[in-house]
């Protein structure tokens, strides 16, 4: 069950990019906000069962056809990513400055988790979302502050982090050189 719901978004993702589809083109047709097809896509939230089916429909596809492209686990004790599947993410119209680059999303047993290297530029600008995880976050480079409900916390080179991701929260860059970070997500 959980192999199925870590690919919902990414196979959302799939199959309105292959057929030339918008983000709003999936929303108007879905009956939902465009900001919530995204946080979908990007692994954010995942959708109640009603909402799905309204989706599922918008992308014009069969529910078999979409759910035969979500890989399955397979039963190893290990997983290994390449570098040649990384992407970039694609996030929020209002989210600049910020550089998402999946390099890890899998399921092992019955732990579900994605990584991602993330890149906060300088003067950066979003507002605070919410994630239907628990996150990890390791500074490699640079510093950054991070508003989580309503406290704020510096994270310098080296630091980490890990909290609810259900809190509002937002990573703020007051510096003048970008602040790279791995980022680690653990579905609730």
């Amino acid at each position: 069950m959980e192999d199925y719901l870590i690919g919902i978004g990414k196979r959302m993702k799939e199959i309105r990019k292959n057929n030339k589809n918008t983000i709003n083109d999936i929303a108007t047709r879905a009956g939902v906000t465009a900001g919530l097809i995204s946080r979908i896509e990007n692994g954010r939230t995942i959708p109640s069962l009603p909402v799905f089916l309204k989706i599922v429909d918008a992308l014009e596809t069969e529910m078999t056809d979409f759910f035969d492209g979500i890989p399955r686990g397979t039963g190893q004790t290990f997983l290994v990513a390449r570098k040649d599947d990384q992407t970039v993410i694609e996030k929020e119209d209002e989210a600049i400055g910020f550089t998402y680059n999946y390099i890890f999303s899998k399921q092992l047993n019955s732990v579900g988790f994605e990584s991602v290297l993330l890149e906060v530029e300088p003067n950066s600008k979003r507002e605070k979302v919410v994630t239907d995880a628990f996150e990890f976050k390791y500074v490699l480079t640079g510093e950054c502050y991070y508003e989580i409900g309503e406290q704020e916390v510096l994270l310098k080179e080296g630091d980490s982090i890990f909290f609810d991701g259900r809190i509002p929260h937002v990573p703020i860059n007051k510096g003048k050189i970008s602040s790279k970070m791995l980022v680690v997500y653990f579905f609730i």
